[in-house]
């Protein structure tokens, strides 16, 4: 059987992913509906 403590205690998150967050917070990530708005004044 599987100790969900014991895995939770070993677990490491992936530095990919903290790597990303940090990317994704510091920078203005244009999202769809800025796309969506830009693409719709453009007509």
């Amino acid at each position: 059987m599987i100790d969900f403590q014991e895995e939770l205690e070993k677990f490491q998150p992936s530095r990919e992913v903290g790597d990303m967050e940090d990317v994704m917070v510091s920078e203005e990530a244009t999202d769809i509906t800025e796309i969506i708005l830009e693409m719709t004044e453009k007509k």
